[in-house]
C-alpha cells in the first residue's frame, strides 16, 4: 500500500505490485474500491506491474467535503501518475473509471498512455432531451435526467441504504453468486452519501461521445451480455474509437457488470493478450 497527497490536500491510497515492464493503472467504478481488482493484482501482476487506486471518497482514501466531479478525479489520477514518476503506462477503467480516463484524455491527452482498456461504461449514462432515440440507444443511456434526479434524491434520503443495495443488485443478471454480491454490497458502503450522490450526478450527466474519436491509442472495449449496460453501447464505443477492438463476454462466461470478479481467468486472459 502507498499514499499520496493530491494538489488540493486529499490523501489517496494505492497499491503497486512493483515489477518491470509498462505499468497498468486500473480505476474502479462509482462507490466501489480498488478491491474490485483483487484477482487482477494476483492474476496479472506476475507478468506486469499493476497499480490500483481508491479514488477520493472511496475505500480507504480520504473523504473530503469537496471535489466530487469526474474532472477532479482525473486530476487525482494525474497526481498519482506524477507521484509514481510514470512517463508511460497502460490505462484500464471499469464503469465510472472509464469516464475518469476519458476525462484524463480530454484534458491531458494520450502522450503517456500506451494502451487503453474500457470496461462496461456507456458513453452517456443519462439521456438528455436533445438526443434522438437512436443517439440515446448508441450512448447506452440507462435512464433519463428525471430518473437520475430521483435516484440521487433516494440515495441521499432516509432509505438510502436500501436504495443503494437495490442499485447494486440491479447490476447482476439472474441469480448472482451470493459471495460476490455480498462483497460488492459491502465495498460500496465505504462511500458516504455526501460524496457519492454529487459524484454520481456529475458522472451520469457527462456525455463522452465527442471524446471517443480523439482516443488515438490502441484500445480494447469490453462488455458483457449479462450486464445492465447494454452491449450495443460497447459496440458503438468501439466503432467510434479509431481501430478499437471489442470483446463481449457471453452469459456463459460472466453475467453481470463485474466480469473481473465473476470469471477472473477469462477476464485476465483477454486483458493480458491485448496488453502483451
Amino acid at each position: 500500500m502507498g499514499e499520496l497527497t493530491t494538489n488540493d490536500g486529499v490523501r489517496l491510497v494505492y497499491r503497486d505490485s512493483g515489477g518491470a515492464g509498462v505499468p497498468l493503472i486500473m480505476l474502479h467504478g462509482w462507490g466501489q474500491t480498488q478491491e474490485m481488482f483483487r484477482h487482477q493484482l494476483t492474476g496479472l501482476a506476475p507478468t506486469r506491474r499493476v497499480v490500483t487506486l481508491d479514488l477520493r471518497g472511496h475505500g480507504v482514501s480520504g473523504k473530503p467535503r469537496h471535489g466530487y466531479r469526474i474532472a477532479r478525479l482525473a486530476h487525482d489520477v494525474l497526481d498519482l501518475v506524477d507521484h509514481l514518476g510514470l512517463d508511460r503506462f497502460d490505462a484500464l477503467g471499469w464503469s465510472m473509471g472509464v469516464s475518469v480516463w476519458w476525462s484524463f484524455i480530454d484534458q491531458y491527452g494520450t502522450d503517456r498512455i500506451r494502451r487503453f482498456v474500457a470496461v462496461d461504461q456507456p458513453a452517456a449514462v443519462a439521456a438528455v432531451p436533445w438526443m434522438t432515440p437512436e443517439q440515446q440507444q448508441d450512448s447506452g443511456a440507462i435512464f433519463d435526467v428525471a430518473g437520475l434526479l430521483e435516484l440521487g434524491a433516494a440515495l441521499a434520503g432516509p432509505d438510502g441504504d436500501r436504495v443503494r443495495d437495490d442499485f447494486v443488485r440491479g447490476m447482476f443478471s439472474g441469480d448472482p453468486d451470493r459471495e460476490i454480491l455480498a462483497f460488492v454490497a459491502e465495498e460500496i458502503k465505504s462511500t458516504p452519501a455526501y460524496a457519492g450522490v454529487p459524484l454520481l450526478f456529475d458522472h451520469c450527466a457527462q456525455d463522452w461521445r465527442d471524446v471517443l474519436p480523439r482516443v488515438d491509442v490502441p484500445t480494447l472495449v469490453m462488455g458483457c451480455d449479462g450486464s445492465h449496460v447494454n452491449p450495443s453501447s460497447q459496440r458503438f464505443i468501439a466503432s467510434r474509437i479509431p481501430d478499437a477492438r471489442l470483446h463481449v463476454f457471453p452469459t456463459s462466461v460472466a453475467s453481470s457488470h463485474f466480469p473481473f470478479l465473476e470469471n477472473p481467468p477469462a477476464f485476465n486472459a483477454v486483458v493480458d493478450k491485448f496488453l502483451s
